[in-house]
């Protein structure tokens, strides 16, 4: 105990130190920049980027080290449901930053005025008016004679939803991952082969896309977002066969994110350093890193939608629950590309009719593919709900309790508790949802659910579902 002590004490003084570097940094880097001492001021900014990351690194060793004294203990699932939370919190802020800023960018290019009153060296204009102000934007057609001093960099946003994604996926699907990654019935892997499987695909998908990006395909958007989706379908379809639906579905999201991120910090922050150090030396300014750039900033743009599917799914089992729950996922990624398409378009004044309508029958037909289908399968006399209760108490109450006794669950998940009739009776079509149609609970059937329960409870709910 006295080395775990020891240990939070140097990591709380060496975070005390970082925190305050992290005041003073931001004036040195700005006396640098007034100073016109850019070497200087290069170099303070990138050590302030690296204060930051060890900040980051010293609060993961502050969770790591508590973790550590807490496993195998009761406060490994308290702990796991605060940590699943807060950094839950902190994906979603910097997600909705990096995005908005994603559809913000996507707009201005497509809605500048190109035509009218321009200045040679500009490539278009924009008045705007929000809360109260008006704002003018203009954008180069390359860059300003001279770069001001004071430039903002869009990319903590894209680093910081990354890093905490990636958090949140090893806290609710790795540290868990006999409960949430792997299910038996799909591959039966061991946690530290799933979680390899997992991690080292992201990097293959990034290969994959970086490598087709560097072909002439590149400059042929149809074609190239063809084999871009059945690139991915291909990475939706191996993730459903190797981890657990919802587990594929995440993993589809975090790679999708993956290529994002690794396009603003492989791609678009390089063009954009390399266009400013060029224009600050005087030298000539190569247009077509812009270009690319902004190419890379597009697909990222045409992958939002997607990716905030996938953040919701793992909520509505009727999509990772499907029998065939890749095809849900390909259906619905082009489903919701096809409106954000649609919503590019409309900003640059160029009304489609059918690009929106063909979008939401594609997203109506994953809602119809995964309806429910009555079994044909007689059911043999009446099913009480005493045999039901029964059923429950075995299967369920493990986790949806007022006292949960898994070990993972501290507390019943989303408040649902079934303890009596009337709790199971007001649930019924969720019951009916999860168990009979999806057949996604109990999780991972961790408490082993047949094929007879699962029929027994069918033949209750189609029977009216009563109460004795």
């Amino acid at each position: 105990m006295m080395l775990y002590v020891a240990t939070y004490l140097v990591l709380a003084v060496i975070f005390v130190m970082l925190v305050t570097l992290t005041h003073k940094l931001p004036n040195l880097v700005r006396t640098a920049h007034e100073e016109g001492e850019e070497q200087r001021h290069d170099q303070l900014a990138l050590f302030q980027g690296l204060v930051y990351t060890a900040m980051i690194a010293v609060a993961i060793a502050a969770v790591a080290l508590t973790w550590l004294l807490v496993q195998n203990t009761p406060w490994e699932g308290h702990l796991t449901e605060w940590l699943n939370l807060v950094v839950r919190l902190m994906h979603i802020t910097f997600g909705i930053a990096w995005i908005g800023a994603s559809f913000y960018f996507v707009f201005l290019e497509n809605a500048l005025n190109r035509t009218k009153d321009l200045r040679k060296e500009l490539a278009g204009n924009l008045w705007a008016v929000h809360g109260g102000g008006f704002y003018y934007l203009e954008k180069y057609k390359v860059a300003p004679k001279t770069i001001p001093k004071e430039l903002h960099w869009f990319k903590y946003e894209a680093y910081f939803t990354w890093l905490s994604g990636f958090c949140l996926l090893a806290i609710v699907y790795y540290f868990n991952a006999k409960a949430f990654l792997i299910d038996k019935s799909v591959m039966d892997l061991s946690p530290m082969a799933a979680i390899s499987i997992g991690v080292s695909s992201f990097l293959v998908a990034w290969l994959l896309y970086h490598l087709l990006c560097k072909t002439p395909l590149v400059k042929k958007g149809p074609v190239f977002g063809l084999i871009g989706l059945l690139i991915a379908t291909g990475f939706a379809y191996f993730y459903s066969h190797v981890f657990s639906g919802r587990a594929a579905y995440i993993h589809f999201g975090a790679m999708l994110g993956t290529l994002m991120v690794g396009n603003v910090f492989f791609i678009i922050i390089p063009a954009q350093k390399a266009m400013v150090n060029a224009a600050k030396k005087g030298l000539p300014l190569d247009p077509s890193l812009g270009k690319f750039a902004g190419l890379r900033s597009l697909h990222n743009n045409y992958l939002t939608l997607p990716v905030l599917f996938v953040m919701i799914s793992n909520h509505f089992p009727s999509t990772f629950g499907h029998s065939q729950p890749w095809l849900v996922l390909a259906i619905m990624t082009v489903g919701t590309a096809g409106v954000k398409h649609w919503l590019n378009l409309r900003e640059k004044g160029q009304l489609n009719v059918w690009v929106l309508p063909v979008s939401a029958l594609i997203l109506l037909g994953a809602a119809f593919m995964t309806a429910p289908v009555k079994d044909a399968t007689a059911c043999k006399g009446t099913v009480t709900m005493a045999e039901v209760q029964a059923i429950v108490q075995k299967r369920c109450q493990q986790c949806h309790s007022s006292k949960p006794t898994d070990d993972v669950f501290t507390a019943p998940p989303n408040g649902v508790v079934y303890e009596t009739p009337a709790d199971i009776v007001k649930l019924k079509d969720k019951i009916y949802q999860r168990v009979v149609v999806t057949k996604n609970m109990p999780q991972g059937n961790k408490t082993g659910m047949t094929d007879e329960e699962r029929n027994a409870i069918r033949c209750w709910f189609e029977n009216g579902a009563p109460e004795k």
